[in-house]
């Protein structure tokens, strides 16, 4: 027979989830222990399974009142299971510091967890120097995050995803980038390289057109690789129209009612839309951008796109994020725009792809401060993540793009706005509107 310490050694390789089991004494106290001991067993009647050590205490209250909950920790509280294990000592209340709910039984719910069960013991097994309990599940809830607490090898983790096999690029700063250094008449022709080079690329902002008295492009590059920002349907439609593959809309997570505007909005065409978050790595949006990411998804919106505003996100906000929303937008792709402040926008999209993240936003010569199309395709061939792009012909975009003399026009064109207006150019058959 094996020894105990090498059952308990190969035992630690498994990895597992962390919950904590609750449960009510006779006088209807709240008790609680961490456990990862716990199974599903049947869906149809819905049933799940613990195995508590006979000596334990909460084995006696479980076996007494005949209910548990079972709450499913999330990534970030591992401060909460190490408490209710009893690795925190002076600690006299471990409940205490958190919100809890009853629901059917009466024992004791977390509502920060990512999602609880609330059990009536059906039957009772002897396991060794264990008991298993099987217990009815009468009442549940999941909420909106998705990341779990892990427990290997004796120590708390996170799940960190694979490197993909392969990713995919779009541009949307190019057009802008070249209109803010007064380049418009050399926009179309570089945009065209970049979608002929396999990168999807946005040549027109509708929103900034302000009517129908608006720039133009001329008809180069595969417009299916091409997208457009818009304002609302019949602008969207008007891109839709002309043969673009993508419409793009912004979003705002903190306004109340931008969801259910954009939604109306792509109605019918949420395959081809790309929904842009407003500041989505800002910690006190966490929450309305999960909201708004799941109601997306379930919209069926093709894209959501979280972009790193100025460079903002560190790699730590940015891994935060993504380990919730790169779950909750599926069927949906997750499209992340990586700024270059400080040189860290490599590390962030290391960071995204090990998250989950299979498209990425840049800017061919790093224009408008974004990482670098370039940089980012020799990473992705570092990491042998193939891109379905021709390397080279980018390059040589790229080299001719830094070479543009850094000027901005009379007119005064705004570096600060996300996608100004290009000029038109003298040969320029109307694409769609406003470039950029």
């Amino acid at each position: 027979m094996i020894d105990p310490t090498t059952f308990r050694d190969v035992m630690a390789q498994w990895p597992s989830g962390v919950t904590v089991v609750t449960t009510l004494g006779p006088d209807g106290t709240r008790h609680g222990m961490t456990a990862s001991s716990f199974s599903s067993v049947s869906l149809d009647p819905p049933l799940v399974s613990i195995c508590l050590t006979r000596t334990l205490y909460s084995h006696e209250l479980v076996a007494g009142s005949g209910v548990f909950g079972i709450n499913v920790l999330a990534k970030d509280q591992a401060a909460v299971g190490r408490r209710f294990a009893g690795m925190e000592p002076g600690v006299e209340d471990r409940f205490a510091g958190e919100t809890w709910t009853v629901a059917e039984t009466g024992v004791p719910l977390l509502d920060s967890a990512l999602g609880w069960f609330d059990c009536r013991v059906v039957h009772a097994y002897p396991g060794g120097d264990h008991t298993i309990f099987v217990g009815e599940v009468v009442a549940g809830r999941a909420s909106g995050r998705s990341a779990p607490l892990l427990f290997h090898s004796r120590n708390w983790g996170q799940v960190a995803d694979v490197l993909p096999d392969a990713a995919t690029l779009a541009d949307g700063g190019i057009v802008a980038g070249l209109a803010a250094r007064g380049a418009a008449d050399r926009a179309a022709v570089v945009a065209a390289g970049v979608g002929e080079a396999g990168i999807r690329v946005r040549v027109a902002d509708l929103t900034a057109a302000g009517g129908g008295d608006v720039a133009v492009l001329p008809r180069t590059g595969p417009l299916p690789l091409s997208s457009a920002l818009v304002g609302d349907r019949c602008q969207a439609d008007r891109a839709l129209d002309a043969g673009l593959g993508t419409v793009e809309v912004a979003l705002d997570p903190g306004d109340p009612g931008s969801v259910d505007r954009v939604l109306r909005a792509v109605d019918g065409i949420e395959p081809r839309c790309a929904v842009l978050l407003a500041d989505p790595f800002a910690d006190h949006r966490l929450d309305p951008v999960l909201d708004t990411v799941t109601a997306l998804a379930r919209a069926g919106v093709g894209e959501i796109g979280l972009p790193d505003h100025a460079g903002r996100a560190t790699p730590l906000q940015v891994r935060s994020l993504l380990q919730e929303v790169v779950a909750l937008a599926r069927p949906g792709q997750v499209r992340v725009g990586l700024h270059d402040r400080d040189r860290l926008g490599l590390v962030k999209a290391i960071t995204a792809l090990k998250s989950g993240v299979r498209h990425f936003d840049a800017t061919l010569a790093g224009l408008d401060t974004a990482v670098a199309t370039e940089d980012l395709i020799r990473l992705l061939d570092e990491l042998e993540v193939g891109v379905p792009v021709d390397a080279d012909a980018v390059e040589l975009l790229a080299r001719q793009v830094r070479n543009v003399p850094r000027h901005v026009p009379a007119t005064g064109v705004s570096a600060e706005r996300p996608v100004p207006p290009a000029a038109a150019s003298p040969d320029a058959a109307e694409i769609l509107g406003a470039a950029g």
